[in-house]
Formats: C-alpha cells, structure tokens, sequence
C-alpha cells in the first residue's frame, strides 16, 4: 500500500470541496424534512377525517338498529 502525498494547498482545496458539498446536502435534506413534515400533516389531516366520518357512521347505524328493533317489539 502507497501513501499518497498530497499538498496542503491540495488537501485544503479538497476539504472546502467536501465541506461545500456537505452543506448543500445538508440544505437539501433539510428541505425535503419540511416536505415530508407538510405532507406527514395533511395525511394526519385526513386520516381523523375519515375516522370522525366513520365514526359518525356508525353510531348511525347503531341508532338506526335500536330504532328498528324498538319498532319491531
């Protein structure tokens, strides 16, 4: 194995280049969490929706086979 002599001027070059490059993904990432969060909070939204309109339903349901069975008897 060879060790690979590099400048300072060279290594420095690389580093801002990696530093640099780390940032913007950084910012990317950062910006598709913010997404993610916006989309994770209409879902959320939309799931107590469905779930109040289920629930509703079925209390509907339910008082609409206590009424039958009250005509019934």
């Amino acid at each position: 194995m060879t060790i690979e002599k590099v400048s300072q001027e060279e290594m420095l070059t690389q580093f801002k280049q990696r530093y640099t490059a780390l940032l913007e993904e950084n910012q990317q990432l950062a910006s598709k969490i913010k997404d993610n969060e916006v989309t994770a909070l209409k879902l959320q939204g939309a799931i107590e929706t469905l779930q109040y309109y289920s629930e509703e339903k079925s209390e509907e349901e339910e008082s609409e086979e206590s009424a039958e069975t009250d005509t019934e008897e």
